[in-house]
């Protein structure tokens, strides 16, 4: 079994409880059947265990540095990605017009997933130049387009997001960087770019003939706050229009980060037009440049998720490995310091440890995925209907598939660590890498914090609260199917209560903090844990069912199913319940963080 991603469980995810091959019935994937989903999935496998996760270890000990003029990285890093590049990964997702081998997001996630439990710091590259090129086939221009975005996507430009800054990290209302429109006689759209961002990843390299960077800039004279933020388009390399790479745009390295995670992906301070002219073009509307950068923003944000949840998931497995060939100990039943020892996987605490590892990773990446194939859906369908319900739950999904994972797979990890005893926290063992690298997770794309005030502040309240209710009613659909199994009684019954308990905590939630603002959201984040530990039960109920139907022919997969019902089990019993704590607080308007001055500490 592969230590990255259980390919039992990704088709079981993909084929059984989402039925990904449906796609194929939509014109956009008509081309496609599941022959060709499985033959992308085994080579992705083949590649990322080949040619990404060899290096991973020595890229995380020498990780990328500047010498004053230009960025080091190991040779490995480029042969890998032309390896990636080569296999049309990158495009995987496009039209076949432009490149792409137009492939469902779905499918396109269950590759991303592969390549980042092999390798998060080489993955970073390509994938954040497919969420630049994805940007601009939703905002760009057609010439945008055929200038920046098919070479991107053919793997010649790798791209970038350039949003945050010294004094405005998450806070892009404050932004300082200027744009100065520029009358040359070129037309309309070019501007001069000065300013300063940081902690943009794949910043500077030579990986790429080119790196496009997507920046966010304020046009001189335009309003306050973010309705008064620009998109430009500003190239390392300035490009002609037939294509071949002008001179050295104004865009220079001021330094690298240096972090404790995700350290193969070079993390950078730009500098836009301190010493010479920086070009930038616009994108879109003037003033209209946040709304065109949510595009990236929320792929990126789903992106983390599932990040987050492959690298607690290659950590589970790990772990899972190593507590199968460990010999230490004896149960107690059996107490003979005479009798063998046995494998750790036999203790108690080990199998805890374990199971809170899968139910975490496994139903996280249920969640992930559906939340891919809401995107095709959104996308592909020619069901309006269809379309407008996908969109709803995407909405208020998106920061929970963001969070959650990046919160709690991150707690797998940490019993990862746990189980290896003392060998966890070595760095003979990789398992201290993953948790390293998951640890950034919960902080970029937006803090989780921001995540529960999106969620709460926005995705709840937005349209008379129509997300919520077409979330809560797909529990609903969930737990009515559940209760025809004697084996899924249970938990059809809490999900149900569940529905109950979300809904009337919102409902008082609302009314108790009507025109308090601040007191709305100061449960922010326990909300978050509330609705979030209640669509995992949800995923694992969906996953349950479908193990519950299954036709087990050998002993292999009644082993998975039931593998799948104990994890769900586990969930309900264990983890669900502390939604309630959470639900108790916010229905209280529970205030001491509220009412704590910064003097009293």
């Amino acid at each position: 079994m592969s230590l990255l991603v259980d390919r039992r469980d990704l088709d079981f995810q993909l084929y059984e409880v989402l039925g990904i091959d449906d796609l194929c019935s939509l014109p956009r994937f008509e081309q496609h059947d599941r022959s060709t989903f499985d033959a992308v999935l085994e080579s992705a496998y083949q590649l990322a265990e080949g040619e990404f996760a060899g290096h991973a270890a020595q890229l995380d000990a020498n990780e990328p540095t500047f010498d004053g003029e230009r960025v080091h990285i190991i040779p490995e890093v480029k042969a890998a990605l032309d390896a990636y590049i080569e296999g049309g990964f990158l495009g995987a997702a496009f039209d076949e017009e432009v490149g792409g081998l137009q492939l469902p997001y779905s499918i396109c996630q269950a590759l991303a997933a592969v390549f980042t439990a092999a390798n998060v710091g080489t993955a970073g590259y390509p994938f954040l130049s497919a969420a630049a090129a994805n940007l601009l086939r939703v905002v760009g221009s057609p010439e945008q387009q055929a200038r920046y975005m098919q070479p991107m996507i053919a793997g010649r430009f790798f791209g970038t997001m350039c949003l945050s800054e010294p004094q405005a990290g998450s806070s892009l209302g404050d932004i300082r960087t200027r744009a100065i429109a520029q009358t040359d006689g070129q037309g309309e759209g070019k501007y001069r770019i000065v300013g300063n961002k940081v902690w943009i990843s794949g910043g500077e390299h030579d990986l790429a003939e080119n790196i496009i960077h997507m920046v966010l800039a304020r046009i001189e004279g335009a309003p306050a706050g973010t309705k008064g933020i620009s998109l430009f388009i500003v190239p390392k390399f300035l490009v002609n229009e037939d294509g071949s790479l002008g001179e050295r745009n104004g865009v220079r390295l001021a330094g690298l980060n240096h972090k404790m995670g995700y350290r193969g992906t070079v993390n950078t301070v730009l500098n836009f037009g301190e010493q010479d002219d920086c070009i930038g073009y616009l994108v879109g509307e003037p003033n209209q440049g946040l709304a065109g950068m949510f595009h990236m923003m929320n792929e990126a944000r789903i992106g983390v998720g599932l990040g987050a949840t492959v690298l607690g998931y290659t950590g589970y497995l790990h772990s899972l490995d190593y507590a199968r060939t460990r010999l230490q100990g004896r149960k107690v039943s059996s107490p003979d310091p005479q009798g063998k020892p046995v494998a750790i996987i036999e203790h108690t605490d080990v199998k805890r440890m374990l199971l809170a590892q899968k139910a975490s990773v496994e139903g996280a990446l249920g969640l992930c995925l559906y939340c891919a194939r809401l995107v095709d859906i959104q996308e592909a369908s020619e069901d309006q209907a269809q379309r407008e319900q996908a969109g709803l739950l995407l909405e208020i999904l998106t920061p929970i598939a963001k969070a959650w994972p990046s919160d709690w797979c991150l707690e797998a990890n940490k019993h990862a660590i746990q189980i290896l005893g003392g060998y966890g926290y070595t760095r003979d063992y990789p398992v201290e890498r993953f948790y390293r690298d998951n640890r950034l997770n919960p902080i970029h794309e937006g803090t989780n914090g921001i995540q529960a005030l999106d969620l709460l502040g926005r995705k709840v309240v937005r349209g008379g609260g129509t997300s919520l209710k077409a979330l809560l009613a797909e529990f609903s659909k969930t737990a009515e199917a559940a209760a025809d199994y004697d084996e899924l009684q249970e938990f059809s019954e809490t999900l149900k209560q569940t529905v109950v308990t979300v809904g009337q905590t919102t409902q008082s939630l609302v009314a108790e903090a009507a025109g308090d603002a601040d007191r709305f959201v100061a449960n922010a984040t326990s909300y978050l844990q509330m609705l979030g530990h209640a669509v995992i039960a949800w995923q694992w109920l969906r996953q349950a069912l479908v193990a519950v139907q299954a036709d087990a022919g050998h002993d292999t997969d009644r082993h998975f199913y039931a593998g799948k019902l104990a994890a769900c089990r586990y969930f309900f019993r264990r983890e669900l319940p502390a939604m309630e704590l959470h639900a108790r607080l916010v229905a209280q308007g529970e205030d001491s963080c509220l009412t704590m001055q910064a003097e009293y500490f």
